[in-house]
This record gives structure tokens, C-alpha cells and sequence, in this order.
């Protein structure tokens, strides 16, 4: 029996601040952009703002990637076109610098961090910091076995959770969560058809490095046998990740909850992160509303678990590598939503936009319409002029015949029926 009671997230999770969102709103309204000309970029930092409760919205500038570790027994089938426990080789390439997540958080200034829960690999191989937290090595064949007993679960949840704390405490604004694994999209697959209540062929993908035709019914036969088992266990989360997840899924879904009690926006990647982000909505139904889908990967398990959370993705380039590599190609758009909702100057008011403008000849209207008494030199050569129509001479309107005559009033300013610069009329 757990000790871990997963109803308190319920109560410490809240909704992102509606009051703030409004606000938002109002703000965007308010600039000189139209509100809408800007398509989802709006609906972003309108939900950043709520989700940091400020407006304008803060950049965002401490973004990180965090990566969860693990092989799956279920590899061992064939259900992968990576060798079983291979995981801790695609962790070696991230450490080196040489994975397509690398390349892009490299590029992004963004910094990455590995968890290993459950790699087959040596962990004196590998870093103390991405070590530390293992739970096991590797996961149970979950079509015949448990991926890991209760408490492994346990440890594993209760790890992502302090790795969220350790986040949100060393001042991360915002977490593109990945996953390293190597059956990992099995195990994704069948806690997605266990929470929806769908078939196994339904979910069942082509996985990140494409499989033919006999893998794929390879492991839409595991996810079939898989659900068998997981089944009887969907009242009790913890125990349903115990059964047909692993050390890394469990972790995950425990960051994601306890980012959502930070109030850390987090941007979801692949089929993985999608699945513990379902087991945590199933968990805590308020979590939700602080995590992007950051991209489709095509994966028909992801997709009905982001339809399931109405969740949708921000960007669809159908980027199967994992890592978190579809994630952070999403991230340039939430910081530039961010930094439109907060940079974007104010729409002028309506009263500069109708007040009207100075006309520039007025002031040279009193040499063209004074009247004869006054003895000005441009006035007289106007009426002997070439003939060129002053407004004073011969071919002018009566009225201003009328003015011009003498013992009539002059009017050598302009005319005071005319608003001033800047006054209604």
C-alpha cells in the first residue's frame, strides 16, 4: 500500500488566474495591433500572463529542457527499431552535444538537463547529476509482467516532484519536457488506450525511428496484451504506472503535477510526455491548463490524448525524434508571444486620431485677403498682377467684395469660426 496520497494535488492545484487573463485581454485590446491580427500568438500570451499573474506579460528567460531516462523490457519483442537498451546511447549523444535536441537547445541558448530513472546502462558511465535519481535498471516486460513494483513507482513519482521543486526553485520560468527512451512509445500507447477506453490498433504508432509493417502488428499485439493488464488497475494511478509504465513515466507524470503546484508552465513534446500528462489530468483535472502541446508528432496516441485534454499542438511538422526536440522548436513562439503582449506599443486614443490638423495656409492668409485700405505691397501687385485669381481681385466672391469694402471690418487673422489645432469643433 502507498503512502503517497495523489487527491492532495487536486486541492493544490489551481486554474491560472482568470482576473489576470481578463486583464490581458484588456491590454491587448488596448494595443496598436488589432486584437486577433495576431492568430494564436494572442490566445499565448494572454495564457502567460494568467499562468505568471502579471501584465504585461514577463519574457520568458530562464526556458530549460528536462529529459526523462529510460529502457523498456517490452523493446525486447521487437516493437522498436532500436535495439532493446539502447536508451543510454541517445543519452551519450545529448550529453555530447550531438542529438538533433542538442543542436536546437545549443542554438537557443537553451540549457538541458537528463534524468536517468531506468537506463540498462552502467550508471558509472555516465554523470553523477543524471545518475542520481535512477529508481531501477531498466523496466519489466509489461505484457506479461509489472514494469516495477509500488514502491519503485513511488520513489520514481516522488523524484519528479523534487526535480520540479529543484526547477522552479533555481528560478526556471518555463520547461520543455522530452523523454529518452527505447519502448517508450509502447508503454505511452497503452496507458493512452487504458485512460480513453479505445483498442490498441487505435493508438498504436509507428514509433520515433519508423517501424515496418510485422513490427508495428508486433507491438500493436503488445499494447493488446498490455491492456489486458492495465485494465483492472485505472482506478489507482500510481499502481497503473506501476503496471504498464516504468521508473521514467512515472516520473514524469509526477513533475508534471507538481509543476502545476509551482505554477511552471511546462511545453509537452511527443506521445510520451502526453501520456503522464493524461494519467496526471486523470490525477488532478485543474493540471492541464499549465502545459502546451508543443507540437504533433503523429503519433495517433498522441493525438487522442491531447484531444482527450483539449489540448492543441502549436506547431505540426510531424518531428518523431523525441527528446524534446518538437517541444523546443515551439519554444520560439511562446517567447515571442511573450514578447509581442508586452512590447506591442498602445493604439493611439480617439480623440488624436480625429482632433484635426493645423492648415499651413492659414498663415499666409491674411497677405491674400486684406482689404484695400490696408496698402499692401502684395496685395496691389496681386489686382495689377498677371491675373493669376488672389481671392481679392476681380473674379472673387462677393461675400469677399462685401468685407473688402470700405468701412468694413478687415479681417487680417484667420477666420474665428474655425476650430483651433487639437479642439473639437
Amino acid at each position: 500500500m502507498s503512502s503517497l496520497n495523489l487527491d492532495d494535488f487536486t486541492d493544490l492545484i489551481e486554474r491560472p488566474d482568470g482576473g489576470v487573463r481578463r486583464d490581458a485581454e484588456a491590454h491587448r485590446e488596448s494595443r496598436i495591433v488589432p486584437p486577433g491580427a495576431l492568430g494564436r500568438l494572442d490566445d499565448l500570451g494572454e495564457w502567460l500572463a494568467a499562468a505568471q499573474s502579471a501584465v504585461p506579460v514577463r519574457p520568458i528567460e530562464h526556458p530549460r529542457v528536462v529529459l526523462f531516462a529510460g529502457d523498456h523490457g517490452i523493446a525486447a519483442l521487437g516493437v522498436s527499431a532500436r535495439p532493446a537498451g539502447s536508451a543510454g546511447r541517445l543519452v551519450r549523444a545529448v550529453l555530447e552535444g550531438a542529438s538533433p535536441a542538442s543542436v536546437l537547445a545549443r542554438r537557443l541558448g537553451v540549457p538541458v538537463r537528463v534524468i536517468d530513472m531506468a537506463l540498462e546502462a552502467d550508471p558509472e558511465g555516465l554523470p553523477d547529476e543524471v545518475v542520481r535519481h535512477r529508481i531501477r535498471r531498466g523496466s519489466g516486460r509489461i505484457d506479461v509482467e509489472d514494469a516495477m513494483t509500488l514502491e519503485e513507482a513511488e520513489a520514481a513519482f516522488r523524484a519528479g516532484v523534487a526535480i520540479a521543486d529543484e526547477e522552479a526553485d533555481s528560478g526556471t520560468d518555463l520547461v520543455v519536457l522530452g523523454d529518452i527512451s527505447v519502448g517508450g512509445t509502447t508503454a505511452a500507447a497503452v496507458l493512452v488506450a487504458a485512460l480513453c477506453g479505445t483498442d490498441a490498433s487505435v493508438v498504436t504508432g509507428r514509433g520515433g525511428q519508423a517501424i515496418d509493417d510485422l513490427a508495428w502488428m508486433r507491438k500493436c499485439a503488445a499494447v493488446r496484451d498490455s491492456l489486458r493488464r492495465a485494465r483492472p488497475v485505472l482506478g489507482d494511478q500510481l499502481q497503473l504506472l506501476a503496471t504498464v509504465g516504468g521508473a521514467d513515466l512515472a516520473a514524469m507524470t509526477g513533475f508534471l503535477l507538481q509543476s502545476a503546484v509551482r505554477k511552471m508552465p511546462v511545453i509537452l513534446d511527443g506521445v510520451v510526455s502526453a501520456a503522464c500528462a493524461l494519467v496526471g489530468q486523470r490525477v488532478a483535472f485543474r493540471a492541464p491548463d499549465w502545459w502546451l502541446a508543443g507540437q504533433s508528432s503523429g503519433e495517433p496516441a498522441q493525438a487522442k490524448a491531447l484531444d482527450r485534454m483539449a489540448l492543441e499542438p502549436l506547431l505540426d511538422h510531424g518531428v518523431t525524434v523525441g527528446e524534446g526536440a518538437g517541444a523546443l522548436l515551439a519554444l520560439p513562439l511562446v517567447q515571442a508571444a511573450a514578447s509581442l503582449a508586452a512590447d506591442l506599443p498602445e493604439a493611439p486614443s480617439p480623440e488624436a486620431e480625429t482632433a484635426p490638423e493645423a492648415d499651413p495656409k492659414q498663415d499666409s492668409e491674411p497677405d491674400t485677403v486684406s482689404g484695400p485700405d490696408s496698402g499692401s505691397e502684395t496685395d496691389s501687385d496681386a489686382v495689377s498682377g498677371s491675373g493669376t485669381d488672389t481671392g481679392a481681385g476681380p473674379g472673387s466672391r462677393p461675400e469677399a467684395d462685401a468685407e473688402s469694402a470700405p468701412g468694413a471690418q478687415t479681417a487680417p487673422g484667420p477666420d474665428t469660426d474655425s476650430p483651433a489645432p487639437g479642439r473639437d469643433a
